[in-house]
């Protein structure tokens, strides 16, 4: 593994251990030019998969971009970070387990909001309104309507 402070190529694994979400293994590093210290995490990965977005282009699927999607619609949101983890995690072994390699961006579009409006309804419409790109006034108030007999239904059911 490279330090990311000198370049090095080679870094030393001081301690090993399994992630707070058992998904994958914490490593704190040391190299032995700097003296630097620094965590990397390892993830099992069971297949590559490939996004096909909406013009039809291919990309490499990207945990990360995941996260800043959930990142970005519960900011300043009440919702513990390990609480996004294991909906992240859940939504990749899904689509790694699904058997395919290419999975369309609406599929994982969908698995978010879904996740989302387990979260927490705020950040649920946001994402909502960019992902169904939302153009009225109307369009928010009709997600939100929905939300409100949700929970007409079941009020103990955040």
């Amino acid at each position: 593994m490279r330090c990311p402070y000198c370049g090095t190529e080679d870094t030393q694994v001081k301690d090993s251990r399994p992630a707070e979400d058992n998904t994958s293994i914490r490593r704190r590093r040391i190299c032995p030019d700097c003296g630097g210290r620094f965590t990397t995490f390892e993830r099992v990965q069971l297949r590559e998969l490939m996004v096909i977005k909406k013009t039809g282009r291919k990309v490499l699927f990207d945990r990360d971009k995941l996260v800043r999607s959930f990142e970005i619609a519960l900011r300043k949101r009440p919702v513990d970070r390990d609480r996004i983890e294991r909906a992240v995690s859940g939504i990749v072994r899904r689509l790694e387990s699904s058997g395919e390699t290419e999975i369309n961006s609406e599929q994982i579009g969908l698995q978010v909001l879904e996740a989302l409006k387990s979260l927490d309804d705020v950040a649920f419409v946001r994402y909502a309104s960019v992902y169904r790109d939302f153009s009225h006034a109307e369009d928010f108030e009709q997600v939100i309507n929905e939300i409100n007999a949700k929970i007409a239904r079941d009020p103990l059911d955040p």
